[in-house]
């Protein structure tokens, strides 16, 4: 396939002459963390700086993801970086892809993923650790953010499947806070409804302890633009903790 550059990047990585696939594999840098093996192959992470711009760098070989669409396996990057682009056609906030490419090798497949780092945003994670510090009004606007990005994912008719608080992430800004997803490998289209709307809302809340009712009531409000104390919220709290103790006993 023909390798993917993001328009805002071309010419940066041009400059740098990192516009090519094997400038992106050659290049040397310090893995962010243990390798990935398994399924055959490898998988790594990089962190690059470009003139003062972060991004991550992810290169892997012979790592691969076997569907029913694809059952002799493709790279996991691959898969990757089309959710990226359907996200971005959706208009679903999540991270951006700057380059993409693979290639037949001796060892299996390669494949490269450069996308932009999120310097200015802060993961969800974060913010829970630290929850019982927040204000009430930064925990109602992370809450609403969250909300919101949660009804346009499943308004767009897809579903994330990971949507768990290390995968959301925030940016404060003057007036509230926006929220993006990473992490889009195992998204798929949203088939069943309400059914595949509450299984990727519940583990949310199940990784999220900390919040309270009145907070799972917020999140909720802004994610079906209802009053936080109406039916409507009263209902998908039922069916969610319904969930979580269906899960707890499985």
């Amino acid at each position: 396939m023909k390798d993917f550059i993001g328009p805002a990047e071309r010419e940066l990585l041009a400059r740098h002459r990192l516009d090519t696939f094997q400038a992106l594999w050659d290049l040397q840098l310090v893995a962010v963390d243990e390798p990935n093996t398994g399924r055959g192959g490898w998988s790594s992470v990089f962190r690059l700086e470009l003139e003062g711009q972060g991004f991550f760098l992810k290169r892997q070989s012979g790592y691969l993801t076997r569907t029913l669409r694809r059952p002799l396996g493709e790279p996991t990057f691959a898969r990757e970086f089309r959710n990226i682009q359907r996200y971005r056609a959706l208009g679903i906030p999540a991270l951006e892809a700057a380059f993409y490419g693979q290639r037949e090798a001796a060892g299996g497949t390669q494949a490269v993923l450069l996308t932009r780092a999120l310097d200015a945003w802060a993961d969800l994670e974060s913010w829970n650790e630290r929850w019982d510090d927040v204000p009430a009004e930064g925990r109602a606007g992370i809450l609403q953010a969250v909300g919101e990005l949660a009804r346009t994912l499943h308004g767009a008719g897809q579903i994330h499947n990971c949507f768990y608080p290390k995968h959301i992430f925030l940016r404060e800004q003057p007036g509230g806070f926006t929220a993006c997803l990473i992490d889009l490998e195992k998204t798929r289209p949203l088939l069943f409804g309400q059914r595949d709307r509450v299984r990727d809302l519940e583990p949310l809340l199940r990784r999220a302890p900390m919040w309270g009712e009145h907070d799972v009531r917020g999140l909720l409000a802004a994610y079906l633009q209802s009053a936080a104390q109406g039916p409507q919220v009263d209902g998908w709290l039922g069916r969610l903790v319904r969930r979580r103790k269906h899960r707890g006993k499985a």
